[in-house]
């Protein structure tokens, strides 16, 4: 699946202090947890919980762009909730 980068998104980043590397190790991971969320709009988007190579708990919300395309819209730290239910995941795994 390619992947396609929102402009916006690179101030996403930069605002949280993420690596595009970092989102990328996210989107490749082979232990990704995909939860279908929706944006304010009511726009469909995937949220995408992971680990980077260096144990960094990240949020990366993609969205459809058309065709097989995804559109990376940004990414953040997990929130306590989220990274509760990652780590009860990854544990189960």
């Amino acid at each position: 699946m390619p992947y396609e980068w929102l402009a916006a998104a690179f101030g996403v980043l930069m605002r949280h202090g993420i690596a595009e590397h970092e989102v990328l190790q996210i989107l490749y991971a082979q232990h990704r947890l995909p939860v279908p969320v929706r944006s304010h709009y009511g726009l469909a988007m995937l949220n995408i919980l992971g680990r980077t190579g260096a144990g960094r708990l990240l949020v990366v919300t993609v969205r459809p762009a058309g065709g097989f395309d995804t559109q990376i819209v940004g990414a953040r730290d997990m929130t306590d909730a989220e990274r509760e239910e990652f780590l009860a995941w990854e544990n189960d795994r």
